[in-house]
């Protein structure tokens, strides 16, 4: 006999399908990424294929470099139109965001280095100054 299987799924089905933790989810939903879980009886947390939906464009936007706080204000958006246009709007708007910041990095690291390369010129300079000087005075 064939018995369909819940629409509900425990958590360590979940973590299994979404290739995360128990303890991991649980985060999630500490951190609001996770929508509210309905329970069987008081015990068990028991999640829907949203659940699976969610986990799966966390991880998305994760490999895209956003941050948990980031992905907590846009995950709702893909999730409110079959598109996720509002959503891919934002994540574009946060990414440019993090490449103006990284190009700013990139040049102050880039000054940094440059100082770098004088200060290291200036002492490998005074260092041979000092060991010819040495070299004169052993040699006379």
């Amino acid at each position: 006999m064939y018995i369909c299987p819940s629409p509900l799924m425990h958590i360590g089905d979940l973590a299994e399908r979404t290739n995360t933790t128990p303890q991991t989810i649980r985060y999630y939903e500490q951190l609001g990424l996770l929508g509210p879980v309905q329970r069987e009886g008081r015990k068990y947390r028991q999640y829907s294929e949203e659940a699976v939906a969610r986990l799966e464009k966390i991880a998305m936007l994760k490999q895209l470099g956003l941050s948990l706080e980031q992905i907590r204000d846009v995950i709702d958006l893909y999730f409110e139109d079959a598109t996720g246009i509002r959503g891919k709007r934002k994540v574009v708007e946060m990414l440019k965001k993090q490449r103006r910041e990284t190009q700013e990095k990139i040049g102050s690291l880039q000054q940094f280095l440059h100082e770098l390369d004088q200060n290291i010129a200036r002492l490998e300079g005074l260092i041979r100054a000092i060991e010819a000087q040495e070299d004169d005075e052993s040699s006379q």
